[in-house]
């Protein structure tokens, strides 16, 4: 494996990017991971799509050059707000100067080009990573993000002396599905509609592009990482997960403690932290005023944000709310999403309001505040590769209750009377996705909160983890060294074969 304290030249490809542009998880992750990798002192660079509502309030510009992918694109280059971290911004104002969001119109449907337009995206990605620009940087390292760079490591594999790369699966689920006819329209190469490479099931498939294609595969768990090879979490994928296993690790996502810090954040009403934990209470305090909710000091606070979708667990917390409404707490919401699911959350706040409240959409300050006041944060998810809410809570004292899968496995630590008894207990599991399961560890927490020093070793805990991105940072230079090991050794073996073709043979050496 190469020397990873060597600096190395990386290519970073996202379709979203914390702050510029954000759906969820991939966005923070995008902002937080290069920012890490670039203070352990390599030369990293962000390239994203120039969408056009960021790019109008995004300032000066400059122009790196002007190419065509079977369209012409503008590569602009600007810096990720609050670092010195470059950033490629993809322009093609056909696919992106749209004001709604990055992949669906303001009613909420997906775009009907997508396929083009990211499509388009990884070309340009390809040419960036190939030194093709004019800007004389050619990558150690493409790291491509996501089902909407998924080709870009396919179409890396048709050339020659390519970086080595690696590709990150942040949400399976999502996998960039499309139909024959638009394999045809992108004009690929014929070899790609095959089962061993981008087609599925008769359909084209562009996570399949990272997943067969990139030298080493990651997801930001790890045990997402070996979820995924089961059938109940591989969405039909698994079979392909599984043969390339020893090519597939697990990273759990970092946090940008700048961004996520209760000493330091300016949308909190009273900073804090581990020694000041009693100033959390004037925040709990403005949530409740914020939320509606009857100010109470004694009444513990339950904090829920996330997508309001089935996979976060919002069924389960519907299927619980007339239990929920029976027990001395309260439940403060924040997302949107699934207009049913919105719906029926909105009547139970209207039914319950001294019990449950509901604010519809992002609100970043708002979260921050909700996060910083109150005593529990639930996240029931049935599947989740990593999460990130769960571990901004316990950096604020606010004690998880999580579904036993993927990341929130991997972050919190069962309040069992083991980990109780030796300080490591951080928060409340539950095993199986169901209502019942899930009172039981409410219950749970509910109990513990009833012991002041039981409650205050939890809030400890949790506060004294290190879920930063530096720690996760180092882990992707190890991951990089593997993939540039790999990418070394597959160029190798082509050379050989290459020459082993241009030899004569035995028979003809001896005439």
């Amino acid at each position: 494996m190469p020397n990873t304290n060597t600096p190395l030249k990386i290519l970073f490809a996202s379709s979203e990017v914390f702050p510029l542009i954000k759906t969820g998880g991939l966005a923070d992750v995008s902002g937080g991971l290069p920012r890490a990798l670039k203070a352990l002192g390599h030369d990293v660079r962000i390239v994203m799509p120039a969408y056009g509502a960021l790019i109008a309030t995004f300032g000066t510009l400059s122009t790196v050059a002007h190419i065509y992918c079977g369209t012409p694109v503008w590569i602009l280059q600007g810096l990720l707000p609050r670092s010195n971290v470059p950033v490629y911004f993809i322009d093609i104002p056909q696919f992106f100067a749209r004001t709604s969001g990055p992949y669906q119109d303001h009613r909420g449907h997906d775009w009907v080009d997508n396929a083009e337009r990211f499509a388009a995206f990884s070309r340009a990605v390809v040419e960036i990573a190939m030194d093709r620009t004019g800007a004389h940087w050619k990558p150690d390292i493409l790291h491509c993000n996501d089902w909407q760079t998924g080709l870009a490591p396919a179409l890396l594999s048709s050339e020659g002396a390519p970086p080595a790369s690696v590709f990150t699966i942040h949400n399976l689920a999502y996998q960039g599905v499309f139909d024959r006819l638009t394999f045809d329209r992108l004009d690929l190469p014929k070899r790609f509609w095959a089962p061993e490479a981008l087609e599925f099931y008769s359909n084209l498939s562009f996570i399949k592009g990272g997943l067969v294609f990139a030298d080493m595969v990651n997801t930001v768990s790890p045990t997402y990482a070996r979820e995924i090879r089961q059938p109940e979490f591989g969405y039909g994928l698994d079979g392909l997960l599984n043969d390339r296993g020893e090519r597939l690790a697990g990273i759990l996502n970092g946090v940008d403690y700048s961004e996520w810090n209760p000493k330091t954040d300016e949308h909190l009403t009273e900073n804090f932290d581990i020694n000041t934990l009693t100033r959390k209470a004037a925040n709990k305090r403005a949530a409740q005023e914020r939320f509606g909710l009857p100010v109470d000091a004694s009444i513990p606070l339950i904090a829920i944000i996330g997508r309001i979708v089935e996979q976060k667990g919002f069924d389960l917390i519907l299927d619980s709310l007339d239990w929920l409404s029976e027990q001395p707490l309260q439940i403060a919401m924040i997302g949107s999403g699934d207009k049913r699911l919105e719906q029926a959350l909105a009547d139970a706040a209207c039914i319950h309001p001294d019990r449950f409240a509901l604010h519809l959409g992002y609100n970043e300050p708002l979260a921050h505040l909700l996060e910083g006041g109150a005593d529990m944060f639930l996240m029931p998810s049935r599947f989740e590769p990593c999460g990130l809410n769960q571990i901004y809570s316990q950096h604020y004292g606010t004690i998880p209750i999580v579904h036993c899968v993927g990341g929130l496995a991997d972050s919190v630590v069962d309040a069992t009377p083991a980990a109780l008894s030796d300080g490591t207990a951080t928060g409340f599991q539950f095993d199986y996705p169901s209502a019942r399961a899930l009172h039981h560890a409410v219950w749970r927490a509910l109990q513990a909160y009833k012991k002041p020093k039981v409650w205050r070793q939890l809030q400890r805990a949790g506060m004294e983890r290190d879920f930063s991105w530096e720690r996760a940072a180092a882990e992707y230079v190890q991951l990089y060294g593997q993939a540039i090991s790999v990418r070394g050794a597959a160029e190798a073996a082509k050379r050989a074969a290459m020459f082993a073709t241009i030899q004569p043979d035995d028979a003809n050496a001896r005439k």
